[in-house]
């Protein structure tokens, strides 16, 4: 028993990195596949070789196509090499330093004790002045930072841990992540529907059929890859436009889901007894459908919260150095909190 007390299951996710490393292979491999299925094999002998429209069609086809795989692979390339955020050495909270500046007769103990006899009940993790810490990283934990166990480090608002772009997304590179999903996410339904026409004419004409088995392969794994892409990413886009639109992360979410699943059950299992329910619960239970959580400041500040004030950046992955500086969001450090929220 005392060897599986000295297990650390959280080692078991540092192997997810290696898998991280093939999936980048598999993102080069996915655009090579693409790229010569429309510019080298469909839409590139057209403007070769062909007529005058179809020239002109493949010429708007192909720098179409050219403009979102560049854009794709910048955005790409800041994910996976920009820092999603660490946190500084010794941190605190600037709230936990005064405290100490005026008194340091409260002791630890004391501080466990209280929370045993008056637990906190459905607050979030970063709510207030609370001081929370890492024991792993033996450091303190800003609000809505969060302990990635396959980078083994602490990682400012922490939305969750990519396999795709082995790296953590937070607050420093959240923009550039979601800037990836929409250019993906469009170039392959360009890709769908370009490489559509001659996925038809292939099965439809036999004419067509003198092409190689290789062309052939390399066009029905570029179409379906890219369709399956372009559904699953549209799932994916519209979760994470709710998330940015609320101001909440990925892992905000589900315990902002468990907290309100939680009241319910507790409401439903007790209907006729009140007394049972705590007051924080009823509070949430009571205020769910007004003001809920504190970093919601409604959604075109919220939007400014990841993709900053000037416009003219929102579809580039850069920040203005005037946004840095003025929303400190962008920096993962602070947050501002709409006052009279619940969790």
């Amino acid at each position: 028993m005392e060897c599986f007390r000295r297990v650390n299951p959280f080692r078991a996710c540092a192997g997810l990195r290696v898998l991280g490393y093939l999936m980048l292979a598999l993102v080069a491999a996915i655009v090579a596949v693409s790229y010569y299925a429309v510019v080298v094999y469909a839409w590139g002998p057209l403007l070769l070789g062909g007529g005058g429209g179809s020239v002109a069609a493949a010429a708007i086809v192909l720098a179409a196509f050219h403009l979102l795989l560049i854009m794709m692979l910048w955005c790409y390339l800041m994910v996976v090499f920009t820092d999603p955020g660490a946190v500084p050495e010794n941190w605190r909270h600037a709230a936990e330093e005064d405290d100490m500046d005026e008194s340091n007769t409260r002791t630890i103990s004391n501080d466990v004790a209280t929370d045993i006899v008056n637990p906190p009940l459905f607050t979030s993790e970063g709510q207030g002045n609370a001081s929370r810490y890492c024991s792993r990283c033996q450091n303190g934990k800003p609000p809505r930072c969060h302990h990635c166990s396959i980078c083994d480090r602490c990682v400012l608002k922490m939305d969750h841990h990519c396999v795709w772009v082995v790296n953590c997304v937070g607050a420093r590179n959240y923009k550039y992540f979601l800037l990836f999903l929409v250019y993906t996410f469009l170039e392959t339904v360009l890709d769908t529907l370009v490489l559509l026409p001659s996925f038809i004419t292939f099965f439809r004409d036999e004419s067509r059929r003198s092409s190689s088995a290789s062309d052939v392969a390399i066009l029905f794994l570029a179409f379906v890859l890219n369709l399956a892409f372009a559904l699953s990413l549209l799932i994916f886009i519209g979760m994470h436009t709710s998330l940015v639109a609320s101001n909440t992360t990925s892992i905000e979410s589900i315990r902002l889901a468990i907290i309100f699943v939680g009241s319910w059950l507790v409401l439903l299992a007790c209907p006729n007894d009140m007394l049972c329910v705590g007051s924080n619960l009823l509070q949430v239970y009571e205020r769910k459908k007004t003001v809920s959580w504190q970093y919601d400041l409604g959604w075109r500040k919220n939007l400014e919260q990841v993709f900053g004030t000037k416009k003219l950046f929102w579809f580039l992955p850069v920040h203005s150095s005037e946004d840095l500086h003025n929303i400190p969001a962008l920096q993962g450090l602070g947050f501002p909190a709409r006052p009279g929220a619940v969790v």
